[in-house]
Order: C-alpha cells, then sequence, then structure tokens
C-alpha cells in the first residue's frame, strides 16, 4: 500500500448553548466549532476525509489564570502546526504510518517550542488527532471499508508492539469483538449547574424548545439507566448535593441503575479523596454499590506520581479508579496501570491509534490476570454531530465499549446550530441515531440507548459528504464573531 497526504484545510462555525454549560472551572454559552478536511491519494485513489470538534476552553489545561481566547488560540495552534506537519509527510506505507510520523514531529515541535508554559501532550496531541480521524476517514472512503473492516483486517496498518511492546506479534482483532456493537447506553452527566427538576428552573432561564432541560426531565425523557456525577472537592456541599441526585434518581428511575464518579481534578492527594469516599460511604452505603468506577480524582499534575502508586496500595478496598485528563502520552496508560488504576477512557480527541491500542492492552492484560479489575470507559462531554458524534460512536462500537459518556446533545437544541442542508442529511444517512422531535432534529436515545448501525455500516462513523465550504475558512475567522469578553 502507498497512501500519500495531498493537503488540508480548515473551517470553523460558531455555536451557542440552549442553557449555560458548566464544566469544571469553565461555564460555555458559545465555542467555535473546527472541521478539519484532509485529502489523500491511496493506491492511487483520490478521497477526502473530515473530522470535527469543538474548542472548549479548560478541558486541555484547565488554567483558570488564562482567558478563553487565550485558549482557543493555543488549540488552533496546535491544530495548524499538526496540518503543516502533515503536509511534510510524503508517501507512507499505511495510515498508521503516516501517523507515527505525524505525532512524532508533532512532539518533537511541542518540546522545541520556546514560548512558556510549554504545551502539555494532552493539548498538542489534539491537533493530531483531529488530522488522525481525517485520515482514517479519507482512507475508509477510499477503499471502500467501514472503519471496522478496516480495523479488523488490519488495513490501517497497525503495529501493536510499537505502542505497548507486551502486545509484539499481535493484531487488532486478537483483543477486540469481532462485530461492532449495535447500541450504545448513553451514560448521562449531571452538569455543575444543571436543575434537579423542573421547579429548579427559573422563568427567565427556562428553555422551551421541546427537549428537556432538568436532569429529572431527562430520565423521564430518555429513559436513562446510566449516569455520571461530579464532584467538586468540598466534602459537604458534594454530599448535599449527591443526597438531591439520588432522590431525583430513585424517583424516576423504575429499575436498575449505575453511576460513574468524575473526580474532576479536584483532590491534592489521594488522603483528601479518600476521606471524601469514606464519608460517602457512610452516608450513602446502598448508593455506593452501584458505582462502576472513579474517574480522574486527582489532579493531572500528581495523578501519576510514584507517591500516588504507594497510598494506592495502602488502600486495598478502594474503589475502582481510571485516568482522564492524565492520559496525555502514549505511555499513560501502564504507568497508570502499574500504580494500581484500572484503566482510562478514549476520546477520540486523545487518540484513535492510541485508543486502539490502550483496549487492545486492557484485553491482553484482563485474560494475563482474570482476578484483578481493567477498565476502558468512553467519556465525552462536548461530542456532537454532524462528524465528532459520529466516529466517537464508531470507534467505540468497534472497541466494544458499552456504555459511555454522551452529553453534547443535552446542551443544544439539536442540530439546529448548523445549516438546515446539513440537519437533513444527517436525519437521512442516520435515521437510527437522530429522529425529529417537534421543531428539531435532535439525538433520540429510546430507554437509555442510542442506536449504532448507520455509524458502524458508514465508512467512518459519518455516511454522507459534508460540504464545508459552508462554513468560515479558519483564516477568516475571528475570535470576536463569538461576541463574548
Amino acid at each position: 500500500m502507498t497512501i500519500r497526504l495531498l493537503g488540508s484545510d480548515l473551517h470553523i462555525h460558531n455555536i451557542q448553548t440552549r442553557m449555560p454549560f458548566k464544566y469544571g472551572i469553565a461555564t460555555l454559552t458559545v465555542v467555535p466549532h473546527l472541521f478539519a478536511r484532509v485529502h489523500v491519494e491511496v493506491d492511487g485513489t483520490t478521497a477526502t476525509g473530515i473530522a470535527a470538534d469543538s474548542l472548549p476552553p479548560k478541558w486541555f489545561t484547565k488554567d483558570p489564570t488564562t482567558s478563553m481566547q487565550h485558549d482557543i488560540a493555543e488549540m488552533i495552534d496546535v491544530i495548524q502546526a499538526a496540518c503543516r506537519h502533515a503536509d511534510t509527510i510524503g508517501t507512507a506505507g499505511s495510515p498508521f504510518a503516516c501517523w507515527q510520523q505525524l505525532y512524532a514531529q508533532q512532539k518533537v515541535w511541542a518540546e522545541a517550542r520556546t514560548a512558556l508554559p510549554a504545551y502539555p501532550p494532552l493539548l498538542w496531541n489534539f491537533g493530531v488527532t483531529l488530522v488522525e480521524r481525517a485520515l482514517i476517514d479519507a482512507f475508509c472512503r477510499a477503499k471502500g471499508m467501514t472503519f471496522h473492516q478496516a480495523l479488523h483486517t488490519n488495513a490501517l496498518g497497525i503495529e501493536l508492539g510499537t505502542l505497548h511492546p507486551t502486545l509484539a506479534g499481535t493484531a487488532p482483532t486478537d483483543f477486540l469483538p469481532s462485530t461492532p456493537r449495535q447500541t450504545l447506553i448513553a451514560r448521562h452527566t449531571i452538569g455543575l449547574l444543571d436543575p434537579l427538576t423542573d421547579d429548579e428552573i427559573e422563568d427567565t432561564e427556562r428553555v422551551d424548545d421541546g427537549l428537556p432541560q432538568s436532569f429529572a426531565a431527562c430520565i423521564r425523557h430518555y429513559s436513562l439507566t446510566h449516569f455520571k456525577i461530579k464532584v467538586g472537592g468540598n466534602v459537604a456541599e458534594d454530599l448535599a448535593r449527591l443526597a438531591r441526585i439520588i432522590a431525583v434518581i430513585e424517583a424516576h428511575v423504575s429499575g436498575a441503575y449505575a453511576f460513574t464518579l468524575d473526580g474532576n481534578e479536584q483532590y491534592k492527594n489521594i488522603g483528601e479523596f479518600r476521606a471524601f469516599w469514606d464519608a460517602l460511604c457512610a452516608t450513602f452505603p446502598r448508593f455506593v454499590e452501584r458505582l462502576i468506577f472513579v474517574e480522574q480524582p486527582l489532579h493531572r499534575d500528581i495523578a501519576l506520581s510514584d507517591a500516588v502508586g504507594t497510598a494506592l496500595a495502602a488502600w486495598p478496598d478502594r474503589p475502582p479508579m481510571i485516568i482522564d485528563e492524565s492520559d496525555g502520552s502514549l505511555e499513560s496508560l501502564p504507568t497508570a496501570l502499574a500504580l494500581g488504576y484500572q484503566g482510562t477512557s478514549h476520546k477520540n480527541c486523545k487518540g484513535i491509534f492510541k485508543g486502539i491500542a490502550n483496549a487492545c492492552l486492557i484485553t491482553h492484560l484482563q485474560r494475563q490476570i482474570p482476578e484483578r479489575q481493567f477498565l476502558l470507559s468512553g467519556e465525552d462531554l462536548t461530542n456532537i454531530g454532524p462528524v465528532a458524534l459520529l466516529q466517537d460512536l464508531a470507534v467505540l462500537a468497534t472497541l466494544g465499549v458499552d456504555h459511555a459518556e454522551r452529553n453534547g446533545h443535552h446542551y443544544y437544541a439539536g442540530l439546529s446550530i448548523f445549516p438546515e442542508r446539513v440537519q437533513q442529511q444527517v436525519l437521512t444517512h442516520h435515521p437510527d441515531l437522530y429522529r425529529r422531535q417537534d421543531d428539531l432534529i435532535a439525538v433520540a436515545i429510546d430507554q437509555g440507548k442510542m442506536a449504532l448501525r448507520s455509524v458502524t455500516q458508514a465508512p467512518f462513523g459519518v455516511g454522507f459528504d459534508l460540504d464545508v465550504a459552508q462554513f468560515v475558512p479558519l483564516e477568516r475567522w475571528t475570535f470576536a464573531s463569538l461576541g463574548v469578553t
């Protein structure tokens, strides 16, 4: 095989939330949504692939001292750098080989920057992932393959041993399900500003678009059974909020339910989190039995330290924990597992090939050490259509993940933030994943589940050709167009 990158372009479309969206230290009402397009030639056949993502401030760095404009500028910088580096690759033997070269060049560039503070791996790799996603999309279109077919025939050329040496001599098909999942349980995140019941919504803040607004209304509307609960680091406040959340869940979920707990990097050491956990167990002993795992309780600066490994070893009955924001490099998961964590999350914005290798490593280790629990979760709060959500679901279906944080749809009025033609394309090609609800075309969640058949049958999640020319070329976009300070 020969694959050659012919060029790329970037476009932006500003999108507004239907209500304030608070995650961690940021509250979002408007954000740029970026589309990356890559043109390739595969064995003489030309094709174009696309990827997309919002540019949410504070997730990649969580620096409270920087402005929204500064954070977005950094994200655009790493994306543009990745596109420049992709232009220099020339011809490679596989998409995986292209990605390896791109990742290596971006890493050298990021580490050589003289500006301070330095870009962390989670940020500079974000640029790589957009090109990587668009490259995979273009490859699948050129070859007439779905993502699942490309992965299971290893047409992508993945060499697992170069990422995790213990997997040398193996292929993804040795570890991943033989068929992609056709449904995914939607795990609903309860935002830190989200009203829990309808009567908590002020008249001036009420949204009248036919979609649920309060947490209780979401449970009823989508028949939710899985939840993600964020905690803020203050034991008394967190327990009081949890009491209200539990009351809503038990009042509106008729059957079994489960939840994950997002520590949100709020704890400075294991001792602080353990104090919260002990208080939680003492206050809500039956509720904690439904816990699936705890996500990233410690700040990324300390989460992978030797001191944390020592503290985890001294806490044998601890709850299962995974990393998320600490998963910045290719070595993060093996490091975390050695320290005592159970696993990590998959997000397309952290990398497709990296996520595949991590899934294979976790399956391999579970077979080798069946008495220990290993976990790969699906987490991505802001993923939305018409591209990013569909590609993320295609990957999760192929990796066999059975439930994932799916919440982007909750904070936007369906696809109404995009042109009518785009909305109709999504509905026409993905009628199982989207449906018309009153005047909106919105994500369909039935009995707490999302249907995945259309995304698994598409080349790489997206079953139509999206014309990005209808959006603003990056070189013409300005931060001022967002209308925020």
